[in-house]
């Protein structure tokens, strides 16, 4: 039953500043009894895709790179699995929004690249992020089967279902989303349940827990919302964070009850694939 650590932190102004106090973060965690520990998405940085600008390609970094170097030693001496959203710089020109997963023992496992850029006012992803292309790994690390997913990537029910049938038992989401001010007060509530309601419905769909961290704060107009959760394989909420507040989460996910769950609900087991052709077509005509 691996305790789970969702670090749901602000912007800060300097890499240099967020990673000394993520650090912090993590290590609080661990006393706290975190087994496995998730950053927000981007944590190294504000949210930069607020607008487009060619210098803050400047941001990103290579994956190894000083950031991993810092953060695989700390897993290992924490002895917790540790999932970080970095801006990857992977040759010239060329960029991805990158979660890295370390296990236990300091272990680089592995890296997962967002495949769903979002492009709207205020999140200007399509500008900076390359779509990924690792497809959706799941990681054997020491406190269980985890797969990891970045924001966006939360409204698609294939990436977590092929990600569930990988193996995942956990799925992970870094995340950065927020309300605009001119759409708060009418759309504000509605967004925001959407947003918990669709990985709710993964996580009852796929049988597995669904934890969300999100960051915290007014970075120009974008308000995050914070709220990060987990949600269990009945969808039901059992920890959810403050809307405004930096806080660290942990919360026991008893894994054992995935395949408990999924012996009740056996979704896996009645799929009909041969009616599924279509799904891999950009539109049903």
């Amino acid at each position: 039953m691996p305790k789970v650590g969702l670090l749901q932190s602000r912007g800060f102004s300097s890499k240099e500043e967020a990673l000394e106090h993520h650090v912090q973060l993590i290590r609080e965690a661990a006393e706290m009894g975190a087994e496995v520990v998730v950053t927000q998405e981007l944590f190294l940085t504000e949210y930069f895709c607020r607008t487009e600008d060619p210098a803050l390609f400047d941001l990103a970094e290579r994956i190894p790179g000083p950031t991993t170097e810092v953060l695989g030693p700390l897993a290992k001496e924490l002895g917790i699995v540790l999932v970080a959203s970095l801006f990857e710089h992977r040759g010239p020109g060329l960029y991805h929004n990158t979660a890295v997963v370390f296990d236990a023992d300091g272990t680089l496992l592995g890296k997962y690249r967002k495949a769903h850029i979002p492009q709207d006012p205020g999140f200007e992803e399509k500008f900076y992020f390359t779509p990924g292309d690792t497809g959706y790994p799941v990681w054997k690390t020491r406190f269980g089967m985890i797969g990891v997913l970045i924001c966006w990537d939360q409204w698609y029910p294939e990436a977590a279902r092929l990600a569930a049938l990988g193996g995942a038992e956990l799925l992970i989401y870094p995340t950065a989303i927020g309300w605009l001010p001119e759409e708060k007060p009418e759309l504000g509530e509605a967004q925001h349940c959407a947003w918990e309601t669709v990985q709710r419905g993964h996580a009852v769909a796929n049988g597995c827990f669904v934890a969300a961290v999100n960051r915290v704060g007014t970075e120009g107009e974008t308000e995050f919302w914070g709220q990060s959760f987990v949600a269990n394989p009945y969808g039901e909420i059992v920890a959810r964070g403050s809307e405004g507040g930096e806080e660290i989460l942990v919360i026991d996910c008893d894994l054992a009850k995935v395949e408990e769950f999924r012996r009740i609900w056996p979704f896996f087991r009645d799929r009909r694939i041969e009616t599924y052709r279509g799904i891999t077509e950009r539109w049903g005509e």
